[in-house]
């Protein structure tokens, strides 16, 4: 492999001719071989790092003109504009696993815009820290792609694959209006219920995890960029953090603002932590709806079989014929990763000392796990299993008519206790709820056909 030599302020670093980075990129590679290749900055967090650099370089141009000129400007977009769109990612090699600022991986950025900039220009134009870097420090400039990342993910990804399920489970309701079934409750039989209510109850689920999750955008927009080091804005222009926010606006779309504390906005980060306890409500919901469906579709003749599930795959190497409820399952194992997630995301936000909190990138990396993971497995979940469920008419109708708890509508006419009599002599006696309301005398027979009516029990 060729090499060239760059420096930096600890000396002369040898670094891969073909590569964009420079000499504290190098360093990071050789001080932190942890999880290499495989636990690598999220590319959503790179993403945003083109996005912050292009906005922080047009607001220094427009702030003071004399040190951002024209010329910089160009190429310092141009090359951001290449790590917007992932042209550049061979270029970010660095682990999560490094200095818990981030520090890294600003540099990183910074380093591979100088380059590429120059390389644009045609000149050695760019400087990675008087340049790519002015106005900026790491300690503001990481923790504003973790919110320009979050926000991304969870406007462009989570919400529209939620709200996706939520349009196929608005179409279950409509075709299964009418089908009543046996409600269950402690995984014992319960009351009749209509299947298209069942069905309400995960759609409306999704529908409110969804507003909790746009609920949690609302801080999210804040961005630290202008603190700089500790907050104070040190080196940074006086109007630099609203102008830079509102650029970040305008290259996203999305309404980002300034935080109005930066003192808060370096060290704490309760948004993220707020917000992925909605993503993690989400997460929780769906292992809900997914353990309903695949208990509902468990059989086909010895489980409850009242839906049928699309069969993707053979379920067995042994057992032919078998099919599996696979999405479900892989829709609960993302679930728990996404619970696991909190739990360091939550830990890691709580150590925040002084003006910085230092595990931002295991933040970072949970966070923008848990939305990918979340926002794929609802996809597939929808597209292989959801769109498919089809009610088994036949076999909710046996379980609803072979429910003993129907005999709860029979309390106002025979009372509780004769209708749990009822219920039990039933169920030793193996005979129907009538058989037995007769043989005990509680009602005749006729009386029984009067005011027993399962259907009207929703």
């Amino acid at each position: 492999m060729e090499y060239r030599i760059e420096h930096d302020s600890m000396g002369e670093v040898k670094v891969p001719a073909d590569k964009l980075w420079a000499a504290q990129t190098q360093r990071s590679c050789q001080n932190f071989e942890i999880g290499v290749g495989i636990e690598t900055m999220p590319r959503e967090i790179i993403h945003a790092f083109g996005i912050l650099k292009k906005a922080a370089a047009q607001a220094n141009n427009a702030l003071r003109p004399e040190k951002m000129t024209e010329k910089k400007l160009l190429a310092i977009r141009a090359a951001c504009d290449e790590v917007i769109d992932g042209t550049l990612a061979d270029h970010f090699p660095l682990v999560v696993w490094q200095t818990g600022s981030g520090t890294q991986s600003n540099m990183n950025s910074n380093e591979v815009i100088a380059n590429r900039g120059n390389q644009i220009a045609g000149e050695k134009l760019l400087h990675p820290n008087d340049d790519v870097n002015m106005s900026q420090s790491s300690n503001d400039t990481f923790p504003t792609a973790m919110h320009i990342a979050a926000v991304i993910a969870l406007e462009d990804k989570l919400i529209p694959a939620a709200e996706e399920l939520i349009a196929t489970f608005v179409r279950l309701e409509e075709e299964n209006e009418g089908i009543v079934k046996s409600g269950r409750t402690h995984l014992q039989d319960a009351t009749p219920i209509k299947f298209s209510q069942e069905i309400s109850g995960w759609r409306s689920s999704l529908e409110r995890d969804v507003s909790l999750v746009k609920l949690s955008l609302t801080h999210l927009y804040e961005l630290a960029l202008g603190g700089t080091a500790v907050g104070t804005g040190l080196n940074a222009p006086k109007g630099f953090s609203e102008r830079v926010a509102a650029e970040v606006a305008a290259i996203t779309g999305k309404p980002f603002v300034t935080a109005e504390n930066k003192f808060h906005a370096l060290t704490s980060k309760d948004e993220l932590v707020f917000a992925h306890g909605a993503v993690k409500a989400l997460a929780a919901d769906m292992m809900k709806i997914a353990n309903d469906i695949r208990w509902l579709a468990s059989g086909p003749r010895d489980g409850l079989g009242e839906i049928f599930i699309p069969e993707n795959e053979p379920g067995s190497s042994i057992m032919p014929g078998k099919v599996n409820p696979t999405q479900c399952e892989a829709v609960t194992m993302v679930a728990v990763q996404v619970m696991g997630n909190d739990v360091a995301i939550g830990i890691g936000a709580s150590q925040g000392n002084f003006e910085l909190n230092v595990f931002m990138p295991l933040c970072a990396y949970n966070f923008l796990q848990s939305v990918r993971l979340l926002s794929e497995a609802i996809r597939s979940f929808n597209k292989n299993c959801a769109v498919g469920i089809v009610a088994n008419k036949e076999k909710m109708h046996h379980n609803l008519h072979n429910s003993l708890m129907l005999v709860t509508a029979l309390n106002p006419y025979i009372g509780y206790e004769n209708a749990a009599k009822t219920a039990k002599k039933a169920y030793k006696d193996n005979i129907s709820l009538k058989e037995a309301c007769v043989e005990l005398g509680f009602l005749t027979a006729e009386r029984f056909d009067e005011v027993f009516h399962p259907e009207e029990m929703v």
